[in-house]
């Protein structure tokens, strides 16, 4: 299975860009949308304040080679909140009928105590499919599914299931599933896939949104091993029944080798939060080292008939 997923020769595709402050530190860890036949990229990004993180977009026509670069940042979260104040981190984008969900990783702090105590938890937003296309970044006003729950690593499946939305999401150290009508109050939490021994046996969390296959939905997740290194892992769960795992590679999907993975602000990194097939290939875009952009491809007919289930 390793030898499925291919790097991209001119990795990494997107890097710091020193001139813009609020991306001159490190861009890494996009979602990746294709409509409009492009592929949209929203992606994080860090400058010379430090530790906040902004959401910025590029795209490419073919999936490698990026064509186009906004110079400003496209969604900024709520600064003026607590739970907020420290930026909107690790994005994913699912398309649902006409309009485009974001989950997010909300970063701030718990308000009302003496001493900084750092607040994480999973933030959501939305923007009509019109709007986004023509970069009218009109978003709808945050929420917070999980309140002031230590909860990330979220993404949203592109169609209701049984009249459902369906979002996996990372209560540490395991991934977990829940139910919603209304995108707002979730229930029917639980866990659905946990941690094992060897290269996931810190944590492990959702990556990309999952993609719709004949065998089931595609899953590409990550973990962590107790070195803290990120790798990919790849899952298969039940058309039907997302609550059912029915495939899961025993080793890692892609691990850090390349230079660009291995070094960087926090080295041995492959994290994704966005995957697109376009005609019969597989686009996997994930950050090195928290410091870059990169992609690996493979073809989806290969890929399909590894997988025994």
């Amino acid at each position: 299975m390793n030898n499925i997923l291919k790097r991209y020769k001119g990795n990494p595709i997107l890097e710091p860009i020193f001139e813009n402050s609020w991306e001159a530190r490190m861009v890494y860890n996009c979602a990746a949308l294709y409509e409009g036949g492009k592929v949209h990229l929203v992606y994080r990004a860090r400058g010379v304040d430090g530790g906040v993180s902004r959401l910025g977009y590029a795209s490419s026509k073919d999936g490698l080679h990026i064509d186009e670069r906004l110079p400003e940042p496209i969604f900024t979260g709520n600064s003026s909140s607590d739970f907020e104040c420290f930026g909107c981190e690790d994005p994913r984008l699912t398309r649902i009928e006409d309009r485009i969900y974001m989950c997010y990783t909300a970063f701030g702090q718990v308000p009302g105590i003496s001493r900084r105590v750092n607040s994480i938890q999973l933030g959501m937003t939305s923007i009509s499919l019109r709007d986004f296309l023509n970069k009218r970044w009109n978003w709808e006003k945050p929420w917070y599914p999980f309140f002031r729950v230590d909860n990330k690593d979220a993404f949203l499946f592109p169609e209701r299931i049984k009249g459902k939305y369906v979002l996996y999401h990372r209560i540490p150290p395991h991934m977990w599933i829940s139910y919603s009508n209304d995108l707002k109050n979730w229930d029917e939490a639980k866990i659905l896939m946990k941690i094992r021994s060897g290269w996931e046996n810190f944590k492990i969390g959702g990556g990309a949104p999952p993609i719709k296959t004949k065998k089931g939905w595609l899953i590409v997740y990550h973990g962590v091993n107790e070195k803290f290194h990120y790798q990919l892992g790849l899952a298969m769960a039940s058309l039907d029944d997302p609550s059912k795992i029915i495939y899961r590679y025993e080793k890692p999907f892609l691990s850090p080798t390349e230079s660009y993975e291995k070094e960087g602000l926090v080295p041995n990194v492959v994290f994704t939060c966005g995957a697109v097939v376009i005609k019969d290939t597989l686009f996997v875009y994930y950050g090195g080292a928290d410091s870059v952009i990169c992609v690996a491809t493979a073809n989806m007919k290969e890929l399909l008939n590894k997988i025994k289930i």
